[in-house]
């Protein structure tokens, strides 16, 4: 009767010594996890800023389009008509 008990302390005392290492661990992975996404998304990013600058330097029709619809430029002698909508 002695030995099942015995058993049952030492398998008590590991699962409780052992146990916050195991949710530390898996914390860490978790985290991790997120990490790699967060870099997969940054790089992402980054690829698409360095198409976008490429374009903006090789590309004279969509640096203009880019200047027209984004900066608001126009060119020398142009005018521009805004239309409001009144309701």
């Amino acid at each position: 009767m002695r030995n099942p008990i015995l058993l049952f302390v030492i398998a008590l005392f590991i699962l409780i010594a052992f146990l916050p290492s195991y949710t530390k661990m898996q914390d860490l992975k978790a985290r991790n996890l997120r990490y790699e996404k967060e870099i997969q998304d940054l790089s992402l990013e980054r690829d698409q800023m360095i198409y976008e600058r490429q374009r903006l330097e090789n590309d004279p029709e969509y640096r203009e389009k880019v200047a027209r619809e984004e900066m608001g430029l126009i060119r020398k002698g142009e005018k521009v008509y805004r239309f409001v909508n009144e309701l």
